[in-house]
């Protein structure tokens, strides 16, 4: 069955003979009209991502983040996008820059997001500290065991959104996110690695932290990929992380859908593995 180049919706029962070969299927919770509608204003952004979680499944890890960047990278060079850009709210105080505590504990390494007022967000400074934390733990082989946390009330509320347009040059973009996104050094440790999440887990958080072994979340967690909406797609490595933990049409529903998923659907999903009351 040969598929158009646009999202392929099916609503109706997984268990039909077609259900694995369609892009996503619309389940429970889900408003099938507001999806349609997410689609319709973001009609080139909705074509890519998925033609892209068609590919990621047959790809080796390495060449499906590069495809992804690519993909994004045509993304951010669209006018749909750049008229987001010229949209989004300015922030009248932009809170300091972000980083990582790095702590060890015998033969395991905690990497902690360390930027609360900001919601964790990640910019420039914390994305480079993420790439070399996890690059130390690749490159150290008595590391049994990396442990990612934040502090704060959320674990991260995605990428820092001033910082998005300062690189115009989509071609320049690609070559940095080649050279410095942490995803690149998180899927070389993801059997050794955990994450503790509490609060909202959203955008390049949560991509970053899909990549992990075992995903342990407070019940008052929510996970949403919001990047649609602003003319792009998960362009941390999130199209890969998520198709490998809940299956490209899982994913494609959560980015077409920009809706939240709460601790509970989560773990019904395999987002994550186990719910808790603390997470430390």
């Amino acid at each position: 069955m040969r598929l158009p180049s646009v999202p392929v919706i099916g609503i109706g029962s997984r268990d039909h003979a077609l259900a694995a070969r369609l892009d996503t299927l619309i389940e429970p919770r889900f408003d099938a009209g507001a999806i349609v509608r997410s689609i319709a204003a973001q009609p080139l952004a909705a074509r890519i991502v998925t033609q892209l979680l068609r590919l990621v499944p047959h790809l080796p890890d390495e060449d499906a983040l590069a495809a992804e960047s690519l993909a994004y990278a045509a993304l951010q060079g669209s006018d749909a996008h750049r008229l987001w850009i010229s949209r989004r709210p300015r922030a009248e105080v932009v809170p300091r820059e972000g980083g990582v505590q790095l702590s060890r504990d015998d033969d395991v390494l905690t990497v902690t997001l360390d930027r609360a007022e900001a919601g964790n967000a990640i910019d420039r400074t914390m994305r480079d500290a993420l790439h070399e934390a996890f690059a130390l733990a690749n490159a150290d082989s008595t590391i049994a065991k990396v442990v990612l946390r934040a502090v704060g009330k959320a674990f991260s509320l995605g990428a820092e959104l001033s910082e998005f347009g300062t690189t115009t040059d989509p071609a320049m973009a690609h070559a940095i996110r080649s050279m410095t996104l942490p995803a690149r050094e998180a899927v070389h440790c993801r059997n050794r690695m955990e994450v503790l999440i509490d609060g909202a887990c959203v955008g390049a958080g949560l991509e970053l932290a899909a990549f992990a072994a075992r995903i342990v979340a407070t019940r008052r967690s929510w996970f949403q990929l919001p990047e649609l909406a602003m003319g792009i797609l998960p362009g941390a490595g999130g199209c890969v992380s998520l198709s490998r933990r809940i299956g490209r049409q899982r994913t494609l529903l959560m980015v077409l859908s920009g809706r939240r998923l709460s601790a509970g659907e989560a773990l019904d999903w395999g987002l994550v593995d186990a719910l808790v009351d603390d997470p430390s």
